[in-house]
């Protein structure tokens, strides 16, 4: 186990956190590795990994339809794994939580059903320019279908949306507002509260894509005052495959089924079916079980840490790691929004993002490049894509300092 942390002037204990890790002991082509693509996907420590080990070891049975001892142990491990994610986010009841696939089936849920029975010919649904595609797309199909509108809120140089055009774009044709708690490309923490506020006094709902904050960030569904909040677990240490979707209660319960099949109904017959209580009426058919068991190993873990921990040190890494690259010539960091998560964007003058990330693979290191699903954003700032440096809590500044070393070796070689 990680040692606990008593105070935060004692600091964390890194070299116990990587413990944790054993993909960190692993070399990439020759080189220990560096790995700061945790905005795509976070490592998993030990604690996720047994866990699922120990479902299919010992108790691998369907949830919720047996009466035999393995179905009745996989059930309420997967169910404690519910009251996890709503102590979690502090949702009002276990039954607005929701497993998914991750944050994008999450919103498509919302889109699907909430959307379909309730947007109109003429109606708008707002989202910003940082968005990553799943914020997008889902609502573009949404409004082909129906006759509806999209608007965009605009962002400035520094990647902070601009609220004062936002709160213009608010009409009486508003249904929705979805935008996300922190951009996957440039790791702006938007000011959400405000977002929610501003759109419910126009009567519209919010929804908010936490995806990227909710590892960094407490979250509490209940003071935010969101409609809906999704987000996935394998970017908190947690396994693939899983993820959750939050909604206020009266809007679940009136939002029609998103998928038919077993669990998701209480009795069917040729004439008529009749669904299911919150929150299986969601849920069809056999679910993701051994990686929602394992979600709250992944939720344990971080609780274990400490968000108010976790968030200082990525702070610090954060800042080191942008002192570190404004250092180098010809490197120009993309979003410096004064409010970020730990990602670091970055383009380098003349050279591709691409040709940068596959040399830097050379020395172990792991960074994303490209457009990062948020093409609108690049086109924005006329650019192709970027390099993403994303640290998680088992990252250090050394290993910043082997990427500036490993970046200055690529731009030598690439010029």
């Amino acid at each position: 186990m990680i040692e606990p942390v008593t105070t935060i002037k004692k600091g964390l204990n890194i070299d116990a956190i990587r413990s944790q890790f054993p993909i960190l002991n692993r070399e990439v082509k020759g080189k220990p590795l560096v790995y700061f693509d945790n905005a795509a996907t976070s490592q998993k420590p030990q604690c996720v990994i047994d866990a699922l080990v120990n479902y299919y070891t010992h108790y691998n049975a369907n949830v919720h339809r047996g009466i035999h001892t393995l179905a009745e142990e996989a059930t309420l491990a997967m169910e404690k794994s519910r009251d996890a994610a709503q102590e979690f986010i502090n949702s009002e009841s276990r039954e607005q939580v929701i497993f998914t696939k991750g944050t994008t089936e999450g919103i498509n849920l919302v889109a699907e059903t909430w959307g379909r029975q309730n947007i109109g010919a003429g109606d708008e649904i707002i989202v910003s320019n940082i968005e990553h595609h799943s914020n997008i797309v889902p609502w573009q199909i949404l409004i082909e279908e129906k006759g509806a509108t999209l608007k965009v809120i605009p962002v400035n140089e520094k990647g902070e949306l601009v609220i004062d055009e936002y709160r213009k774009l608010l009409n009486p044709r508003t249904r929705l507002v979805a935008v996300n708690h922190a951009s996957n490309a440039l790791g702006t923490i938007n000011p959400v509260k405000e977002i929610i506020d501003a759109a419910h006094k126009a009567g519209a709902l919010v929804l908010i894509d936490g995806a990227q904050s909710t590892v960094h960030l407490d979250i509490d569904v209940q003071g935010m005052d969101c409609d809906f909040f999704a987000f996935s677990s394998h970017k908190m240490y947690g396994p693939t495959g899983v993820g959750v979707l939050y909604g206020k209660k009266e809007l679940l319960e009136a939002m029609p089924p998103f998928q038919g099949g077993g669990e998701m109904i209480k009795e069917v017959t040729f004439e008529k079916t009749t669904y299911n209580d919150l929150p299986y009426k969601y849920e069809a058919g056999t679910p993701n079980i051994a990686d929602i068991i394992a979600f709250k190993a992944a939720i344990d873990f971080v609780n274990g840490i400490g968000k108010r921990n976790i968030k200082q040190y990525e702070d610090e890494l954060l800042q080191y790691g942008t002192g570190q690259l404004k250092e180098i010539p010809g490197v120009r960091i993309v979003g410096e929004a004064k409010e970020k998560v730990s990602v670091i964007s970055f383009i380098v003058d003349k050279l591709h993002p691409q040709d940068l990330g596959i040399l830097l693979d050379n020395y172990g290191i792991a960074v994303r490049t490209g457009h990062h699903c948020a093409q609108p954003l690049m086109d924005c700032y006329r650019i192709p894509g970027t390099v993403r440096a994303s640290f998680a809590v088992y990252n250090t500044k050394e290993e910043i300092d082997e990427l500036v070393v490993g970046l200055k070796k690529a731009i030598k070689m690439l010029s």
